[in-house]
């Protein structure tokens, strides 16, 4: 079986190790927008090639499809289901796993993602409003409270800016910093030229993240197990947000703080949102699709967004315990045939995923790119460890270099967090900076102390939501104005 795999990063090596031990004995063609060393080796390994190529020009990707002739065609990115290449492939006849541009809106836009849920009165929603111009914006947060600023379009995992109304006494600074937050992030936005609304103001919500990912073939919606991923930059969930810095999974199909009811309506809630989505765009949704979950008083699960892809570091936590060919799952979702399928996972195992970047990610790209590394993948993997190659890429003189992203994820697996935290302690050892340019990485992903800390947090929000659905006010914001009375949150409303 010929399949041809699009993508440069993490995510694509951790699908390509998946479909390399496929019983469909696949030829692997990967086209990437860069030399990726690990995706380049599996591609050979698998008696097929790598291709350079412009990952979000439809034509170009034409060129390099109708010269493999592939029997499946997996998108790993959501930037060239933005720009249509799905369905350019689509219409030449081609089967591809990947959403069309009109279902990939979901990830694309957060404006229409927030306002599908609030039209069809989905569980799991924040009230939010979404700004075009800058003027409007910086008026309306003088007044917002408590609120998430994030960029209205899917921006690579970054952007978003969480500020409390704690201290009174901070009140004028912390405006201030609301406003200069939106001025920076307009000025970031104003080089999308594919949305309309450039800012996302949400209403602040706390609890425990974790991502559910799906494939799904516009009918039938298969669950894959729950994943955490810590988008922040810097230990116990401090710096700014990054497309993710490592993530955790097991056993099973939990998490240690999410129990069987909170993983069903997680999934109740995804589902109903492809069902209507689908109706929406008059175009099944076949591909992989992720809610970005938090575990919240407010509503118990509830959506902070989309992805029309895999999670990334989060599909690399799922290679050691699935046991299921994983390339005919994605062929018969792509096929329309995913009824019968059914997932088998090692349900006695834990994974932890750590993410190793240089110096200057997430903020400064440019002082983060260009530095030499090397890997010793067979330390890594006597310790029981893999090696994933991320935003890394080989150059003519043979040597790796960062490209300015997280450039390394180290996937480790056992019989218990403690015995796995360990093993991926000892692993990112064996990354080094050849230049003396810093990496770094997150120490307490999957560290006894973090667990706990978000068991207890799930444990608080728990009791709050339970409370709130016994008296009827589960995802209810009641607000008071004085000498008007009582509203149902007339501060921060959807866009209809």
């Amino acid at each position: 079986m010929k399949v041809l795999l699009i993508g440069s990063g993490g995510r694509e090596h951790a699908l390509a190790k998946l479909i390399k031990r496929s019983l469909l004995e696949p030829r692997l063609f990967i086209a990437m927008d860069y030399r990726n060393p690990g995706l380049e080796r599996e591609a050979i390994e698998r008696n097929g090639m790598a291709y350079i190529v412009n990952l979000i020009d439809p034509m170009a990707i034409a060129k390099v499809v109708e010269e493999v002739s592939p029997d499946l065609i997996i998108i790993g990115p959501e930037e060239p289901q933005f720009h249509g290449v799905v369905d350019a492939l689509r219409e030449k006849g081609f089967t591809v796993f990947g959403a069309s541009r009109r279902c990939a809106e979901i990830e694309k836009s957060k404006v229409y993602a927030r306002t599908l849920m609030w039209r069809h009165s989905i569980d799991g929603r924040l009230y939010f409003k979404a700004f075009r111009s800058i003027e409007e914006a910086k008026k309306f947060i003088e007044f917002a409270g408590d609120i998430v600023i994030k960029p209205a379009r899917q921006a690579g995992g970054k952007g978003v800016k969480v500020l409390k109304d704690a201290q009174a006494y901070l009140a004028k600074d912390r405006l201030e910093v609301k406003k200069n937050y939106v001025e920076k992030l307009f000025a970031e936005m104003d080089s999308y030229k594919d949305i309309d609304y450039k800012i996302l103001v949400e209403q602040r919500v706390e609890g425990v993240e974790y991502t559910a990912m799906v494939v799904t073939d516009g009918e039938t919606v298969l669950p894959l197990p729950l994943v955490q991923d810590h988008p922040h930059a810097f230990e116990f969930d401090i710096g700014p947000e990054t497309g993710g810095m490592g993530s955790i999974q097991g056993p099973g199909w939990l998490l240690p703080f999410v129990t069987f009811d909170e993983y069903r309506k997680t999934f109740e809630i995804i589902s109903n949102v492809l069902k209507v989505l689908q109706t929406e765009v008059r175009e099944p949704y076949v591909g992989a699709f992720a809610g970005q979950m938090m575990l919240t008083g407010f509503w118990g699960p509830t959506v902070i967004e989309f992805y029309s892809r895999f999670g990334d570091p989060e599909l690399s936590n799922i290679i050691p315990v699935v046991e299921s060919d994983f390339l005919e799952i994605l062929d018969r979702a792509a096929n329309r045939r995913l009824s019968s399928v059914k997932l088998m996972i090692d349900e006695s195992i834990v994974t932890i995923v750590k993410a190793i970047a240089p110096a200057g990610y997430p903020d400064n790209r440019k002082l983060a790119s260009g530095h030499p590394v090397y890997i010793d993948e067979a330390r890594i993997r006597e310790i029981g460890c893999e090696t994933l190659y991320a935003s890394v890429e080989r150059r003519a003189d043979g040597k790796l270099y960062t490209k300015g992203s997280r450039a390394i994820e180290i996937v480790c697996k056992g019989d218990s967090y403690e015995e796995v935290y360990k093993k991926s302690e000892l692993a990112v050892n064996f990354v080094y900076s050849l230049d003396g340019h810093p990496l770094f990485y997150r120490r307490d992903i999957g560290s006894e102390e973090l667990l706990s800390n978000r068991m207890r947090i799930a444990e608080k929000v728990r009791t709050v939501y339970r409370s709130r659905v016994a008296n009827g006010l589960l995802g209810k914001m009641l607000v008071w104005i004085p000498g008007e009375g009582v509203f149902d949150n007339p501060l921060i409303s959807f866009v209809r």
